[in-house]
């Protein structure tokens, strides 16, 4: 895999060689990093009964850490381009295992909460193993890499919720984040052990990093769209996996470890990475999102009998998380071409606008749920898969032979067209 000729870093810099085992590290890196996430999904249900507190309130913990993801993605992952990666993920990797310990060790919700944003702010080493990959990729491989590294990063999504729930079946929810902290202290001494010493890309101040930020923003229409695209999808996505443990403590019955068996249905979306970063390279990005919508909107039409069907439960979950994280590839793909020398930034600027649309659908979806039951949560899914289909079709002005040839075209064909494509 070794390609040392690197566009992001000019033609007196060489590419550190980008072996199997490598690929490997990142992958399960980025897995373990984002599952610090998720581990609370199906836990909400004991939660509430620990603290005795609504469902709602237990659910602003999925919304605090996305919160904390945020504040991570904004302030953090532009280090990327600015400081050596083995140590940033070194030093990230790390306090995510101190926070987890803090979460296992929280008397109350005074202590649970801070916590949690603490673990939401230093797991976005997720999100700085994305735009090293990408880096250390040949050209012609890049989305297979990074659909390679993002398939970790699915799965670890998928297993955090199931191995939580079989954890905290057997010895309760507090020893889920004793075996997850210990988990990414490993993980830290492995990133110091065994990643590549990679330059960092850029010589500013950490200011001006964080303000060209925003320059990234006004300058890529590409960005705009793809990060409005992501932050819908992923409105969806948390609107979902918020309320599902409840639905399915309410209709169902089902403990912790049933529910955590439910994240497995995922695994298609695991799947849709690979898929998607394929039909990227091979510059179908565009025409894919449109069918990814398409999935997404009749996920939430299938998700809509769940109260009374475990089948429709079934398929929702597998068709609503294809299309999410099909989309988000394409998304990434398309993003990373832009800029090669800017990829933490890239990713800062398209994750953050992302997860303010997690943070906006587990709100919602915690709240409706509690106000109208899961007919309102699917409601909202379905409203987030229409504005999905509405944004996609002001992209659709242009012919499907333009559409083929991705971030660049799209580019010139928004300026050939005398508008403005976010």
């Amino acid at each position: 895999m070794a390609d040392t000729d690197s566009p992001a870093a000019g033609p007196s810099r060489r590419r550190p060689p980008l072996t199997t085992m490598l690929v490997v590290l990142m992958a399960v890196g980025t897995g373990l990093s984002v599952a610090s996430n998720y581990y609370v999904q199906p836990l909400l249900p004991e939660l509430a009964d620990t603290f005795a507190v609504r469902s709602s309130t237990a659910g602003l913990l999925v919304t605090l850490s996305q919160v904390g993801y945020v504040a991570g993605l904004a302030l953090v992952v532009p280090l990327g381009d600015l400081v050596e990666r083995r140590r940033l993920l070194t030093v990230t990797t790390g306090l995510t295992g101190v926070g987890l310990a803090l979460v296992a060790a929280a008397p109350g919700l005074a202590a649970l909460f801070p916590a949690i944003v603490v673990v939401g702010v230093t797991s976005v080493a997720a999100q700085i193993f994305v735009p090293l990959a990408a880096d250390l990729a040949p050209d012609a491989q890049r989305g297979t890499v990074v659909g390679t590294v993002m398939a970790g990063l699915l799965l670890g999504i998928l297993l955090a919720r199931t191995l939580a729930g079989l954890v905290a079946e057997v010895a309760g929810w507090r020893s889920v984040y004793v075996v997850a902290a210990a988990s990414m202290l490993a993980l830290a001494a492995a990133c110091r052990r065994a990643l590549p010493d990679v330059p960092p890309a850029a010589a500013a101040s950490y200011g001006s990093l964080l303000a060209s930020v925003l320059v990234l923003y006004r300058e890529e229409p590409v960005l705009r769209r793809r990060a409005a695209y992501g932050a819908i999808g992923f409105a969806a996505f948390s609107a979902l996996w918020t309320s599902v443990a409840f639905l399915l403590d309410d209709a169902y019955g089902y403990g912790e470890a049933t529910v955590g068996l439910f994240g497995l249905l995922g695994a298609a979306g695991a799947g849709a990475a690979q898929f998607a970063g394929r039909v990227a390279d091979a510059g179908w990005a565009r025409v894919s999102t449109l069918g990814f919508f398409v999935v997404l909107a009749a996920s939430w039409a299938v998700l809509a009998g769940a109260e009374g069907s475990l089948a429709a439960l079934i398929v929702g979950i597998v068709l609503l998380d294809l299309a999410v994280q099909g989309a988000h590839i394409s998304n990434q793909s398309e993003v990373y071409r832009l800029r090669p020398e800017a990829r933490s930034r890239l990713t800062t600027a398209y994750m953050c606008v992302n997860f303010a649309g997690g943070v906006v659908g587990s709100a919602v979806s915690a709240a409706v749920y509690d106000a109208g039951g899961w007919g309102a949560v699917c409601a909202i899914g379905g409203a987030f898969s229409a504005l999905a289909l509405l944004l996609w079709l002001t992209e659709a002005r242009w012919p499907l032979s333009r559409m083929r040839h991705g971030a660049g075209a799209e580019v010139a064909a928004g300026a050939a067209a005398g508008s403005d494509a976010g």
